[in-house]
């Protein structure tokens, strides 16, 4: 559905450009910034692993770099890269963000129409059990999962401790709606907010 809503106002669609953005920012792999995100970094668990008697180890890291321990970015830094690239993003503008909470990162922002779009968790099953690869079970352990790993993310990268509707400014369930009509009800509010002053 966001590539509809971008593609009908002629915006840009970012998805998972936001990690690319934030590793070329730090020298980093992509692979890298992106595992931040999961919390399976290799560097994390090395740093973890070595505690705080590292010192000033040193570390070949890409490219043949040596870096001082102390120089390696954290999960924290790794997770304010991210953050710094969708800020980037949404100051250039005319961009649907599809990823990476998005909507948390610019929540202070005026000029940004924060959007959920979601289902039950029924709906969310039988569709992902739909085209026959997924079995019932297996697409309801999906959906429990999924859901526990974004309440992880939100809380882990923004201190989200509850994910309400107010922190959008357009929830949209798809129970009953298509996707074509959900899209129409987020062209509909960005459109109101192009003309607001």
């Amino acid at each position: 559905m966001a590539s509809v809503v971008a593609s009908r106002l002629g915006f840009r669609l970012i998805d998972e450009h936001i990690i690319v953005r934030a590793a070329r920012e730090a020298g980093l792999d992509p692979h890298v910034v992106a595992d931040a995100e999961l919390r399976k970094s290799f560097l994390k668990r090395l740093l973890e692993g070595l505690g705080p008697t590292a010192g000033d180890t040193a570390l070949a890291m890409g490219g043949g770099a040596v870096a001082s321990m102390r120089e390696i970015p954290t999960s924290a830094d790794l997770r304010a890269l991210i953050r710094a690239a969708i800020e980037e993003i949404a100051e250039q503008g005319s961009a649907v963000i599809h990823a990476h909470a998005a909507s948390i990162a610019l929540g202070k922002r005026h000029d940004v129409v924060r959007v959920l779009i979601t289902a039950s968790p029924e709906t969310r099953r039988a569709r992902l059990a739909s085209d026959g690869q997924l079995g019932e079970e297996e697409a309801a352990k999906l959906v429990r999962e999924s859901d526990a790993a974004r309440a992880d993310y939100l809380r882990q990268f923004y201190g989200v401790e509850e994910e309400v509707p107010t922190l959008y400014d357009l929830v949209v369930n798809t129970d009953r709606l298509s996707p074509e009509q959900a899209a129409e009800l987020v062209l509909g509010a960005v459109g109101s907010s192009l003309d607001a002053p």
